[in-house]
């Protein structure tokens, strides 16, 4: 896991970001996103309060990015935006003082903010086996740029979006598509007898089902069509199964 953490500080901070993410940011920590109009994901985070500040935990493949978009939205907001030296450590088991649960599931543990040589080794936790047996997904994995709708891949369920706060960018699409009777598509975990790479298109009958992500112990997350899951689905040389 590597994490880059965003500063930001000023008068405007929590209002600068409520108008953005998907969450609601006076009950930080929480999980949250940011969105195209379309209403597909862009960046996932946490936010995590520090003092007066508020730190943006992001994987670090889109933290560049997340700090232009964040600059671009900043206009008159009496906020200030910046990359920090921080590192993030995280755990299992017992929290260290000044650590926070992970909002988004009990299962992920702690998570703990400071410099670098003053944080806790890895405590060896397998965070694939964590994640894919509580169905959690990860940024660049089950989480993908200008595709991801955040409803398909579990984000009410781990607390990553609120109905009840306001509008941000994509809201409309996200709000129709939680009072649809029910999403055709979307996350689930499947049996897997085998292996195959991240990524691999699901098969059944010569039909698509879906695409194949992270695996672990003879399961695996895969983002499917729930109509088309059946007993005879395969990925490659690996043959998938519903649980």
């Amino acid at each position: 896991m590597t994490r880059k953490i965003i500063r930001v500080t000023g008068a405007d901070s929590t209002a600068f970001l409520q108008g953005l993410v998907t969450n609601d940011v006076r009950r930080a920590p929480c999980w949250a996103a940011i969105l195209t109009p379309q209403g597909k994901y862009l960046v996932d985070f946490l936010i995590v309060p520090d003092g007066d500040a508020l730190l943006i935990d992001v994987d670090a493949q889109l933290a560049d990015d997340l700090l232009r978009r964040l600059s671009m939205y900043k206009l008159r907001s009496k906020v200030d935006l910046a990359m920090t030296d921080l590192a993030v450590a995280r755990g299992t088991g017992p929290a260290p003082d000044g650590a926070i649960p992970d909002p988004r599931h009990p299962a992920l543990g702690w998570r703990l903010y400071g410099a670098p040589g003053d944080l806790p080794a890895d405590d060896g936790t397998d965070w694939d086996a964590i994640r894919v047996a509580n169905l959690i997904p990860e940024t660049m994995i089950e989480l993908i740029p200008n595709e991801t709708f955040i409803l398909e891949t579990g984000f009410e369920r781990l607390n990553g979006v609120d109905f009840r706060k306001g509008c941000y960018v994509g809201q409309e699409v996200t709000a129709r598509m939680k009072h649809k009777t029910e999403l055709r598509k979307g996350i689930q975990t499947l049996r897997i007898d085998g292996q195959a790479p991240i990524g691999t298109t699901i098969t059944a009958g010569g039909k698509d089902v879906g695409t194949l992500f992270t695996q672990s112990g003879g399961r695996a997350i895969a983002h499917v069509r729930h109509d088309r899951v059946t007993e005879d689905m395969q990925a490659a040389d690996a043959r998938l199964y519903p649980e």
